[in-house]
């Protein structure tokens, strides 16, 4: 692939992002990726990618941290598993919020869609559940039902904090990445009774 080939499908996969975040998969048309992308050719998803079915994979092929999270050291004691998945999936936030959205509305609208999403992201979330699971049973946390603890800790990182809905009762400005996660985990490891 040439460096303009590249560049090209570089912009139609920011243009397609940018989209799908803002007006989700359904509701965006090939045609409106390709203006977005500056006038690209419309034959040129089909050429790159088989069509916007297979963009959206691509997307995550592209943005996803997949190979972070794939690096992460399985064996590491609970807590600081435990720690590394708020920081890890704050990062992420914080860093690539419209992939983010577009995570949020494929799951929301249980689309079929989200059996690429689970592809890439659960393995971050079964490691989650492994240290969970390893530091109750060492001590390090208490709580009833491991299913239930997934489900509150991806809730509090993955809650849509930013939304216009919340501006009612904001009372704070923004947060910077490093006191989000402080924040996020001190609320975590309360929950999960750690005794520091």
């Amino acid at each position: 692939m040439t460096t303009n080939e590249s560049d090209v499908k570089s912009r139609i996969l920011l243009a397609a992002k940018k989209l799908f975040a803002s007006q989700g998969f359904d509701g965006t048309t090939v045609r409106q990726i390709c203006e977005e992308a500056g006038g690209a050719n419309v034959a040129l998803i089909s050429y790159h990618f088989g069509g916007k079915e297979n963009m959206f994979a691509a997307l995550f092929d592209a943005y996803f941290p997949s190979q972070q999270f794939a690096d992460v050291d399985k064996d590491l004691p609970p807590l600081d598993g435990v720690k590394l998945v708020i920081s890890e999936v704050s990062k992420f936030r914080y860093n690539d919020p419209e992939l983010v959205q577009i995570i949020q509305y494929e799951i929301l609208l249980n689309t079929s869609r989200i059996d690429k999403i689970r592809y890439y992201v659960m393995p971050l979330w079964q490691a989650l559940r492994k240290w969970l699971e390893a530091g109750r049973e060492q001590g390090v946390f208490q709580f009833n039902s491991v299913d239930l603890t997934v489900y509150s800790i991806a809730g509090v990182l993955l809650f849509n904090r930013n939304s216009e809905y919340w501006q009612a009762i904001r009372s704070e400005g923004p947060h910077t990445l490093d006191y989000t996660i402080e924040e996020m985990t001190h609320f975590i490891l309360g929950g999960l009774q750690v005794k520091l």
